[in-house]
């Protein structure tokens, strides 16, 4: 299975942020309040509408080249991609296991409030990733 599938996209602005549509895969659309926000929803939309036709074992459309598409007052193209397998794994929550050492107090203390490791490690991560 192929697993980076990079198509172009077409933004245009609306009122408040920005819609996207892909040309090559009809009705796979997104948009977002602010062009960051409409990149990584528009990664997300890529990414279900492929699932989808690798699943259901369609076809997957070949992306026109960039400089084959026309766009028209303030659209703009932008190159999406996505890896489907981490794609796949994130949108199924896949867990690893994960063997780690902390002093004791922390543990009798975190056991003392029942906190959930695996929780807590996992709210830490995600909060640290999101601040890079």
């Amino acid at each position: 299975m192929k697993r980076h599938y990079v198509y172009p996209a077409i933004f245009y602005p609306e009122d408040i942020g920005y819609s996207v549509f892909f040309p090559d895969l009809k009705g796979c659309q997104s948009q977002g309040d602010s062009l960051e926000e409409a990149s990584l929803k528009a990664q997300e939309a890529l990414g279900v509408y492929l699932e989808c036709l690798i699943d259901d074992e369609k076809s997957v459309p070949q992306p026109t080249p960039p400089h084959s598409l026309t766009v028209s007052g303030n659209e703009f193209i932008a190159m999406i991609s996505v890896d489907i397998v981490v794609y796949k794994d994130k949108a199924a929550g896949k867990a690893v296991k994960k063997t780690l050492t902390i002093p004791s107090w922390h543990n009798e203390e975190a056991e003392k409030y029942h906190l959930n490791f695996s929780s807590v490690l996992k709210e830490a991560l995600i909060e640290k990733i999101s601040n890079k």
